[in-house]
């Protein structure tokens, strides 16, 4: 079986071939830091982290580049209503940025390439477009990509040109040709940031940063591009029209776009007062609840946020590592090992190189977890080990089980009793017992129980666990 991806380019599934045997080349859109990530940047980057995760359990060399938007209108605004240099801001959003990534347990990109350090391919690249014909400098300074010169314009999103056109209006500030056309190089006239060009002083439009970032880390043409469902049109339609003018050639072989978030099945704003950020809901979820929750839906498909939903990851997944609680460190294989090895592995592969479906791979996982709780039960303690360390090796491609089961039945948020808190309840609990203060002993556990620890009695010993 090959894998197969869906191509919002073709709008069908197709057989993954690389470029180059064994090697795959994936650019990501990432994020312009002028505030903290949200949500929406946690989906796209666990789909993708998935997805690279997968592709190297396989074998192939991955190169995974994901880039930095650090100029842009936006990171100028903020940076003047904050009153600081716009390096400031995008330095302390670069940092948080790496902080959620970290905490959501997300690998790290091979090559993070940033804006402003591409100015000169930026600017090579609008160079060779002007001289093809396939865009101009207007009257006010700015350079513009001519739509109508691109015949493919509208291929990624099946938009097409003259459909644009109505409707369309050129602002006051605007003196481009067309009401279509975009812009490749803004021209400043103040001391605003900007750097010297053949046009004169100005700094890059955002669709033509992702053309020359992806080219000069990955070549010409390369195996993947991706992003989030808002980058479909204008940005991928846009960087297609001017990576394929500028260089001759076909630009990404196939695209691939995660699913919308919606909170409470409304559409993520802020004016609504339903935005979260990262850091905000990894203060309240652990990390691998909010991965489940996130790959609970396939990639392409649309999310819906909701405590009820957060809640239902945290049962689904306590069900898993209750399974692999009491187990002897578990041996994690290698991920071909196990695919060889038996039915459930190879069904749960068949599910991820299906276009990386983790819901049905993690259905896959709940029928291995049932099996698993048969031979604890049995008393079949080696079939137990082994079936456990198969499924830490499968889970692994999905960032998820990969702790000690204790260590995560016991974590908990900064509002919660602290674990040395109710380590000390228990000892107490332990010496009433002892004292046959049973009405003491019974308290400290009715106390723990009210605050969401539950204890475990057994002939070694009392455990706990939370809620």
């Amino acid at each position: 079986m090959t894998i197969q991806i869906y191509n919002t380019l073709s709008r069908s599934k197709q057989e993954l071939i690389p470029l180059e045997d064994g090697k795959i080349k994936m650019y990501v859109c990432g994020m312009t830091v002028y505030d903290y990530c949200h949500l929406g940047h946690a989906r796209v980057l666990v789909a993708f982290d998935v997805i690279t995760r997968f592709l190297r359990a396989k074998g192939y060399d991955v190169t995974y580049v994901r880039n930095i938007t650090d100029i842009d209108d936006k990171i100028l605004r903020r940076a003047t209503e904050n009153g600081e240099p716009y390096e400031a801001l995008t330095a302390r959003f670069i940092e948080a940025m790496h902080e959620d990534a970290a905490r959501l347990d997300i690998l790290p990109p091979d090559q993070e390439p940033r804006a402003t350090a591409h100015i000169g391919d930026i600017i090579a690249m609008i160079t060779r477009l002007i001289a093809s014909g396939h865009a101009y400098q207007a009257s006010n300074g700015d350079v513009y990509y001519r739509v109508t010169a691109f015949a493919d314009y509208g291929k990624l999103s099946g938009k097409k040109p003259d459909e644009l056109l109505s409707g369309a209006r050129i602002a006051v500030d605007e003196a481009k040709d067309d009401p279509r056309d975009f812009a490749l190089w803004k021209a400043v006239d103040d001391d605003s940031v900007s750097w010297s060009s053949p046009w004169g002083k100005g700094r890059p439009g955002w669709h033509i940063e992702c053309s020359a970032m992806s080219t000069c880390c990955l070549g010409n043409t390369f195996d993947i591009h991706g992003g989030g469902p808002d980058l479909v049109f204008p940005h991928h339609e846009n960087e297609i029209a001017q990576s394929e003018a500028a260089t001759g050639v076909q630009y990404a072989r196939a695209w691939m776009h995660a699913g919308a978030v919606r909170v409470d099945n409304e559409k993520m704003s802020k004016s609504l007062g339903n935005f979260f950020t990262i850091r905000e809901i990894l203060d309240r979820y652990h990390t691998e609840v909010v991965r489940y929750f996130l790959i609970s839906s396939h990639y392409r498909s649309a999310i819906n946020y909701s405590e009820d939903n957060l809640q239902i990851a945290k049962q689904n997944l306590d069900r898993f590592y209750h399974a692999l609680k009491g187990l002897p460190d578990v041996a994690i294989c290698e991920y071909s090992a196990v695919v060889l090895d038996n039915d459930y592995a190879q069904r749960f592969d068949a599910a991820m190189q299906d276009d990386f479906n983790a819901p049905v791979a993690l259905a896959v996982l709940y029928d291995m977890v049932r099996e698993l709780n048969s031979a604890k039960d049995s008393g079949d303690k080696a079939r137990a080990v082994v079936l456990g360390g198969q499924l830490k090796s499968l889970a692994s491609v999905l960032g998820i089980l990969q702790l000690d089961a204790d260590a995560y039945l016991q974590a908990g948020s900064s509002d919660q009793l602290a674990a040395a808190e109710i380590e000390s309840l228990i000892a107490a609990r332990v010496q009433a017992k002892q004292d046959k203060q049973f009405a003491r002993a019974d308290e400290i556990r009715d106390s723990l129980k009210a605050q969401g620890v539950i204890l475990e009695d057994s002939r070694e010993g009392t455990t706990w666990r939370r809620e």
